[in-house]
């Protein structure tokens, strides 16, 4: 059973400097271990529509499990470095976007503390579109409502099991409505295994 490392979920639906948005997300990729992160596994690529529906063109999506020695406010930071690297510039939730590197777990932590985790859980739609946490938040609040995530992490870590909740990734990628797993695609990614 899987319940060690970080859980990174990669989205792109804009170009980025390095090509398409499947490309971006192989830069991104290669660019993780540039910041003390190795990569263990990562999922297949898919095409998914833009959530809220409506907000942009398909995304491409994948997952990765990565391992590093530093703390997962560290961890973040350095997706975040990948980000720019590639362009990324936050302006508002939920925007189109070049790179989307988000962390989903870490290991069994719940951070800060699970009052926040659960308030940010529980936070409506509308409040979740305005309003974005001052810290970090894991596991992501959001992680069992996202077939864009939960399809490809069950590719890598079928057997994460969420801290707060018990269930494992592929019980709560079994659960998702089937309009929205059959709503993403998998495809080849854009390069050649080594």
């Amino acid at each position: 059973m899987f319940n060690s490392g970080f859980l990174i979920a990669l989205g792109a639906n804009l170009p980025s400097e390095v090509g398409s948005p499947a490309q971006t997300l192989v830069a991104a990729l290669a660019r993780l271990g540039g910041q003390g992160l190795s990569l263990r596994a990562v999922s297949r690529f898919y095409r998914s529509p833009a959530f809220p529906a409506g907000s942009g063109p398909d995304y491409v999506n994948a997952a990765a499990v990565v391992a590093g020695e530093m703390a997962p406010e560290a961890a973040l930071e350095a997706l975040h470095r990948v980000e720019e690297s590639l362009g990324r510039v936050r302006a508002r939730r939920w925007e189109a976007r070049k790179i989307d590197l988000d962390l989903i777990a870490a290991g069994a932590a719940v951070l800060p503390d699970r009052e926040t985790f659960d308030a940010w859980r529980a936070l409506p739609l509308e409040a979740q579109m305005r309003e974005a946490p001052g810290r970090l938040v894991l596991p992501h609040p959001r992680l069992a409502e996202r077939a864009f995530v939960l399809i490809p992490l069950a590719e890598i870590a079928p057997g994460w099991r969420h801290p707060v909740t018990g269930e494992t990734v592929a019980a709560m990628a079994k659960r998702l409505p089937e309009a929205e797993k059959a709503a993403l695609h998998p495809f080849e990614a854009p390069f050649a295994a080594d």
